[in-house]
């Protein structure tokens, strides 16, 4: 199983991201498909989390109302949209497979892009 992730960067509070994680050689229906993210001497939290088989989708508080997470039109695909960024968001961004949103057991990480936001 890969996940390759992508659209990490430096942007100015505000603004805004795309996340990109590419799934392959599993079945992405049959898991959970989920965005952590781990800020500097922080632990790592799951702020984002897709699960086909009942269509959960969920969203931790400090990112409700401002990201938005969306699969392609194959589900092997999934993206982050992130707008209003603020220097919090800082961290970087990991997607995972896991056997299902918020307290699944995580089966596979990528390997992580940095989101920057100045101040």
């Amino acid at each position: 199983v890969q996940l390759v992730e992508s659209g990490g960067g430096l942007v100015q509070a505000g603004g805004s991201l795309r996340l990109t994680c590419v799934v392959s050689g599993t079945t992405p229906e049959d898991y959970a498909i989920n965005w952590y993210r781990q800020a500097p001497g922080k632990e790592h939290k799951e702020i984002s989390c897709i699960q086909h088989r009942d269509g959960t989708l969920y969203y931790a508080d400090s990112v409700k109302g401002r990201f938005t997470l969306y699969t392609g039109a194959t589900k092997d695909t999934v993206f982050l949209q992130m707008n209003n960024l603020t220097p919090d968001d800082t961290a970087v961004y990991y997607c995972t497979v896991s056997t299902a949103c918020v307290r699944g057991q995580v089966l596979h990480v990528g390997q992580g892009a940095q989101v920057t936001i100045s101040s």
